[in-house]
């Protein structure tokens, strides 16, 4: 029920009210009514007036002033709750059991399309960031590559501006699906590679809901007296935690006997020195899928996603995604419905050769057009940055 303004009013203490100005309680103090319900304000009498004057002469007494006016406070809102995939806020309790630190303040750094743009988690717990071209040491005479324009900070506002200049019809998509990947808060997050991996193994033919089951049973494999083994990610094995348990024991958590072995596996390369954070920083697109493939239980696609969510490189584009085919079908205007089922092999929705073609001008933020065409049909991807 709302209470008239005097009714709440009157139900405030007096006490809980702000101190008025001392001439406006004067002034209120001495206002009276008439028998003819006028108000009217009393004049101070003449010995109030000497006494008053008398007071403001005594130096011991200084002269009364004016308290000053109260400044109105500000109006600026309460910051906005974070939309970040990666929130280490109390809402994502995922986040925030394997990342007890939170991320470091945006950097407004330069951004290379064919390098790693996130910060990376080293297993002993430092954190790595590229600087690419547009340093003295990185030349384009030495890269082999144009200095980049845009940074961590305007990323985001360059790529969107370069779809849709590229292709108008991609402005209702991206207006109604803003990415979150490419902000200046997403660059910032800190990735633990290693555990990217692992899960990206975990999760494999499997639903969203079972990985994180099997997930959280692997992770309870090592903790011990309520403390887990010093991984780079809070709350993560390392590879030398991993690769200290026997296969048997990996499955225990509900891993099938394969993917025991591809992360026991995936575990010595990180623990010999073979993958390393730095290295994925800095490796070409080309050494990255070289490097990684050759790592059994992560394949062409898994490099690719690996690359775009989690490295948060700007130029990756995987034709052999069903829902990326399916939403460049649907793109360019065909009836997948009709397309669905036909056509043999891995590109039963568009060929390899029209998606490349079709992928080519929107470079070198592919990735940012890959993300919009699993949006044009509503393509759920939260398993993807998991």
């Amino acid at each position: 029920m709302t209470l008239r303004r005097s009714a709440r009013l009157s139900a405030v203490p007096n006490n809980s009210i702000p101190l008025l100005q001392p001439a406006v309680q004067a002034k209120r103090a001495i206002k009276t009514t008439n028998p003819n319900g006028i108000s009217k304000t009393r004049k101070p009498s003449a010995t109030a007036r000497g006494k008053k004057k008398a007071r403001n002469l005594n130096p011991e007494h200084p002269p009364l002033t004016s308290a000053p006016k109260p400044q109105p406070q500000s109006k600026t809102p309460p910051p906005l709750p974070s939309t970040n995939i990666w929130d280490p806020s109390p809402t994502n309790q995922t986040t925030r059991r394997l990342h007890s630190t939170p991320p470091p303040p945006p950097l407004n750094r330069p951004v290379e399309p064919h390098l790693t743009n996130a910060t990376l988690l080293t297993p002993h717990g430092s954190s790595l960031v590229a600087y690419p071209a547009g340093t003295e040491d990185a030349s384009p005479s030495k890269t082999g590559r144009p200095r980049p324009t845009a940074t961590t900070g305007t990323l985001l506002e360059q790529a969107v501006a370069h779809l849709i200049a590229t292709d108008p019809r991609l402005e209702p998509v991206i207006k109604q699906h803003p990415c979150l990947l490419f902000t200046p808060e997403g660059l910032a997050e800190q990735i633990d590679p290693f555990r990217s991996l692992v899960c990206s193994i975990i999760g494999q033919q499997v639903s969203g809901a079972a990985a994180k089951s099997i997930r959280d049973r692997f992770v309870a494999l090592f903790d011990v007296d309520g403390h887990t083994g010093a991984g780079a990610g809070a709350g993560f094995p390392s590879p030398g935690d991993i690769i200290k348990k026997d296969i048997d024991t990996l499955r225990t958590a509900g891993l099938s006997q394969r993917k025991a072995e591809y992360i026991h596996g995936l575990s010595e390369k990180f623990a010999a020195g073979e993958l390393s954070a730095r290295m994925l920083l800095n490796a070409s697109d080309e050494e990255l899928v070289e490097k990684l493939t050759a790592v059994r239980g992560l394949g062409k696609w898994s490099v690719e996603m690996f690359a775009c969510f989690a490295l948060k490189r700007t130029d990756v584009f995987s034709t052999g995604d069903l829902g990326v085919q399916r939403g460049c079908a649907v793109f360019m205007g065909k009836d997948v419905s009709k397309l669905k089922g036909k056509g043999g092999g891995k590109f039963k929705y568009m060929p390899e050769k029209d998606m490349l073609e079709l992928a080519a001008k929107f470079a070198p933020y592919r990735s940012l057009f890959m993300w919009y065409m699993w949006r044009v049909t509503d393509v759920n991807i939260a398993v993807l940055s998991s």
